[in-house]
């Protein structure tokens, strides 16, 4: 039997909670684009997603650690992926959209620049007086302009639900500018389901590389009242903490936590009453996430991380030397833009030197950036 759009279509019009976002209602996309015969508008989007040149490229981008610390650690890609998962799972049981949820989440890190947060923040002190830089806008960016792969038109074509969805991504680190995307209403489920598993994700897969790097020891978790709760499930007492029992007691935390975000955003939805996509939009709170105590739990987990790991010396160090490296390759460009390929400078007219020089930046992967810096510094080095 040969699935036409139509019948995924009326598949997931019977399927969805709802509030789920139908891939027939989309707000469609910014160029006239003919839509497959067997693919929902959606899955066509996360399929252009995951064959663009910047997807490729989050394999060798720093999640925390940077690529060469380690071939086990997590990367930007291994990062994304891990989301991608968690957001199917909590879309599916929630009644949400699973393909547009996934194309979000598989999506939202496009723009990072190399080395995770501390090269975000040294572009975004950079582009201070350029128009500034945050991953979100650079995400956006890649998928409107950035990514050149057909004639027709700029960017990928995405739907407004997938942009609308990778510009209302928020986290701690990151604040929404959603200007052209409906400001006066919040993310729907699939966005938020988006959001609340990206956080998830970094929370425990941090924990999990802290751990198996020995940057972080299960003593300095001692207190920590989920890490208490694994301890016990376990019956671990120590010192010694193998793979596997690491590898399990992980397992368990992202277990602890998405079934409890599930069951506390199933009954603020039961509560709230909500019966459609701007239902959920309207409310003056997000419905996706843990209950209170859960919550308190989870905050104490990440204030641990921050303090013994993000804050860790060689995490630092790292840190420092990134931003060095970003620093000298942006000035050394604007101060003489033909040390830049003849491919990045053909955009200089059209888009600005530090624009042009920001973008080409922020594509690169930490080695590149290490290696453009040495040929860029060191005298014995060819250019």
């Amino acid at each position: 039997m040969f699935f036409t759009r139509q019948i995924l279509e009326d598949i997931e019009d019977r399927s969805l909670a709802p509030y789920g976002m139908r891939s027939k209602d989309t707000k469609g996309r910014a160029y006239l684009d003919a839509e497959p015969e067997y693919r929902t508008t959606f899955q066509r989007d996360r399929d252009r997603i995951l064959h663009t040149t910047a997807f490729r490229r989050l394999e060798y981008k720093t999640q925390v650690f940077i690529n060469f610390e380690g071939d086990h650690l997590r990367t930007r890609l291994t990062h994304t992926l891990e989301v991608a998962q968690i957001g199917r799972t909590i879309a599916r049981s929630l009644g949400g959209n699973e393909d547009l949820v996934e194309a979000i989440c598989l999506a939202h890190d496009l723009g990072h620049s190399p080395f995770g947060h501390s090269g975000e923040v040294a572009l975004a002190r950079l582009m201070k007086d350029y128009g500034g830089f945050d991953h979100n806008k650079q995400s956006l960016r890649i998928v409107t302009k950035l990514e050149q792969r057909y004639p027709e038109f700029p960017g990928l074509n995405l739907t407004w639900e997938v942009r609308e969805g990778m510009v209302k991504h928020e986290s701690e680190y990151d604040i929404s500018d959603a200007r052209d995307y409906s400001p006066d209403l919040r993310g729907n489920l699939e966005t938020q389901i988006a959001n609340v598993a990206d956080e998830l994700a970094y929370t425990t897969h941090d924990l999990d590389d802290g751990l198996r790097s020995g940057m972080l020891n299960p003593q300095a978790l001692e207190g920590i009242s989920l890490w208490e709760i694994l301890r016990e499930t376990y019956k671990w007492d120590g010192p010694v903490l193998d793979d596997v029992e690491r590898h399990r007691m992980i397992r368990q935390l992202v277990g602890l936590l998405v079934t409890d975000l599930v069951k506390q955003t199933d009954a603020r939805l039961k509560e709230s009453k909500v019966n459609s996509v701007t239902d959920i939009q309207k409310l003056k709170h997000n419905v996706v996430g843990y209950s209170e105590e859960m919550q308190r739990r989870n905050r104490e987990l990440k204030d641990l991380l921050y303090k013994k790991l993000y804050r860790h010396y060689r995490v630092v160090r790292m840190q420092e030397k990134a931003e060095r490296i970003i620093s000298d390759l942006f000035h050394a460009y604007c101060a003489e833009p033909a040390t830049l390929p003849d491919h990045v400078q053909f955009f200089i007219e059209k888009r600005g030197l530090e624009r042009t020089t920001c973008d080409y930046i922020a594509g690169m992967t930490d080695r590149y950036a290490i290696e453009e810096h040495e040929k860029m510094f060191n005298p014995t080095e060819k250019p």
